[in-house]
């Protein structure tokens, strides 16, 4: 779709204040630009992307699903809606949304870590999740959100040798993550139970 000028200044604008977290902002802007342009998916995917991040999931999904509706082909859309789902716990609707982005944008790390993710908790543990999630870290082998959920499904699969490699690689990259020295924690506390046993 051809868009006037308008509309990509008001795209960029809403992507830099989305970018410095000033969401509240970047969702005023894009009502306005739905108002100027109803059929723009990516206004509407922006919208739906600065919802979750506000945890208003209710209009993120409303605002998501017009941009599937006005866009099916959309990896993005679909990604973003998948995504919602996760964090909602709705693991099949999840898969079957990050499936679709990966039929659009295949060997996409994003969305392959998402539907890794939500494949093994759809599945309980499920191994094609973690073959996933291990296909997503070979594309992009330093992304610490692909290792720590990499490393999570292997310690819910009772591989603390791997789980334990993931998170130490996350502390080399980045070695201030709160997330991936929690998780390290915790691993160390099942490991200390079983040996109780």
């Amino acid at each position: 779709m051809n868009y006037d000028q308008f509309v990509i200044d008001m795209l960029a604008q809403s992507e830099d204040l989305k970018i410095m977290g000033e969401h509240e902002k970047a969702v005023k802007l894009l009502n306005k630009l739905i108002v100027h342009e109803p059929n723009c998916f990516e206004a509407f995917e922006e919208l739906g992307d600065n919802y979750i991040s506000l945890r208003k999931l209710d209009k993120a999904r409303k605002a998501l699903q017009e941009a599937v509706r006005l866009s099916p082909k959309s990896a993005n859309a679909h990604y973003l809606l998948g995504f919602l789902y996760s964090l909602e716990q709705k693991w099949e609707a999840s898969v079957e949304e990050l499936e679709k982005a990966d039929q659009i944008s295949p060997n996409h790390p994003e969305i392959l870590r998402c539907l890794g993710w939500s494949y093994h908790n759809f599945n309980r543990r499920s191994q094609q999740g973690l073959a996933i999630l291990e296909r997503s870290n070979n594309l992009a082998p330093d992304d610490p959100n692909i290792l720590c959920d990499l490393g999570v499904c292997y310690m819910n699969s009772d591989n603390a040798k791997k789980a334990e490699e993931a998170f130490r690689k996350v502390l080399k990259i980045n070695p201030n993550s709160n997330q991936a020295k929690e998780c390290l924690a915790f691993l160390n506390i099942l490991k200390a139970g079983k040996k109780e046993k």
